[in-house]
């Protein structure tokens, strides 16, 4: 069993930042891929970003491409997405996930096993 608990979301003026931090309970954070969704207002849950279990292999969705990057520290079981140059199409809540170990990154949402509850991230123009 694992546990997901996001945090570091907010308001914020397009053109910020900010950074989403997402922290694992259980022995097994290591051996697992990681991954960042967001959920907009009347729209499906999408991939933003992924990382494998060793962090040596990234994935991002085209939309973040250059502006968000994903990282980990498995020392202290946390993932965090560091989010620059905020759009308004940016806004929506984020969710991390995690799935089995492997090299890949998968975008694919029924991969992943275990879900944290969300933080919303709002991006005024």
């Amino acid at each position: 069993q694992v546990q997901l608990v996001e945090s570091g979301g907010g308001l914020v003026q397009a053109g910020g930042s900010l950074r989403l931090s997402c922290v694992a309970s259980g022995r097994t954070f290591s051996v697992r891929n990681m991954g960042w969704f967001r959920q907009a207002p009347g729209k499906e849950r999408e991939f933003v970003a992924g990382i494998n279990w060793s962090g040596d292999n990234t994935r991002y969705a085209d939309s973040v491409k250059g502006r968000f990057t994903i990282s980990r520290d498995n020392a202290k079981n946390t993932v965090l997405l560091q989010m620059n140059s905020l759009k308004p199409g940016d806004t929506a809540v984020y969710s991390c996930a995690t799935g089995p170990s492997g090299f890949a990154v998968v975008t694919t949402i029924n991969w992943y096993d275990y879900w944290g509850q969300g933080t919303q991230v709002t991006v005024s123009s």
